[in-house]
């Protein structure tokens, strides 16, 4: 395994993945504006060496998903990772629901929807403070134990949580928010992932929209790179487990993000964004 490669569960991935939330409308809600834009992204990102895809049932809702089975079916040397337990009212719009059937609805949807019979990584997207946490988790637990997922991970979780899972189950993977923006929020979780080889699945890698990342300037310019590049050079650097999978529906976008692969920042660069 190179250091352009992680382990997943049983499964080796490259260490740049693909988050497929933005190939659906405005507001991770509805069909894409150009639904064969959205194949064609798909099919270059796995083109560029990507074989991690992370999705979810609540990116649409469904939409996400539909498109990953047009494009990519079947998966040959593909990870498919998506996630249940988020639930949609409309454009922005995001409530937990980590009830036991509606988890085991939600996983039956993705199943159908993949054209798969197991989920590679399936996430729990969000723990519900209407449901024991212990109680969602097990659901999964349970799922697993019937073959329809081959590894679990969590999203959105605290330290506290992370740990009370590992005591029920192996947990794979944590999906929450870091990026460059946001240093210190969710670095304990980081810390924690790092020392017990967890994978940690940053979400919005680049800060959002990227509009806040004037002070990479100087940087990008050093390294003929575009501050989205450097920001995910950054992310690259924090630690061996993080595994980026910055999204977009554009191939120019996707080619330039795959392209902060190559880029090496020194240890002054590192010194100066912190």
């Amino acid at each position: 395994m190179t250091n352009n490669q992680l382990k997943l569960g049983n499964f080796q991935v490259n260490r740049l993945g693909y988050g497929a939330m933005r190939i659906t409308g405005d507001g991770i809600w509805g069909e894409p504006k150009n639904h064969q834009e959205s194949i064609a992204v798909l099919k270059k990102a796995v083109e560029l060496g990507v074989n991690f895809i992370d999705t979810a049932d609540a990116y649409g809702p469904n939409v996400s998903e539909n498109l990953i089975y047009e494009a990519l079916h079947p998966y040959s040397d593909l990870v498919i990772a998506t996630k249940g337990g988020l639930t949609r009212q409309g454009p922005g719009q995001w409530t937990p629901d980590g009830r036991p059937e509606h988890l085991k609805e939600a996983l039956e949807g993705s199943l159908e929807r993949l054209h798969v019979d197991s989920i590679d990584l399936y996430q729990l997207h969000s723990p519900d403070s209407k449901v024991p946490f212990e109680e969602s988790l097990q659901t999964l637990i349970d799922l697993k134990d019937e073959g329809k997922i081959k590894n679990i991970g969590l999203s959105n979780v605290s330290l506290e949580q992370l740990q009370k899972a590992q005591q029920m189950t192996e947990i794979v993977s944590v999906q929450n928010r870091y990026n460059i923006i946001n240093q210190s929020q969710n670095q304990n979780i980081l810390d924690y992932c790092t020392a017990n080889q967890i994978i940690f699945i940053p979400y919005f890698p680049i800060g959002g929209d990227g509009s806040n990342l004037s002070r990479l300037e100087d940087i990008a310019k050093k390294h003929h790179a575009s501050v989205h590049q450097i920001a995910l050079a950054w992310l690259l650097n924090q630690s061996p487990v993080i595994l980026p999978i910055p999204g977009t529906n554009s191939i120019q976008h996707l080619e330039e993000n795959m392209a902060a692969l190559q880029i090496t920042l020194d240890q002054e660069d590192l010194e100066s964004l912190k």
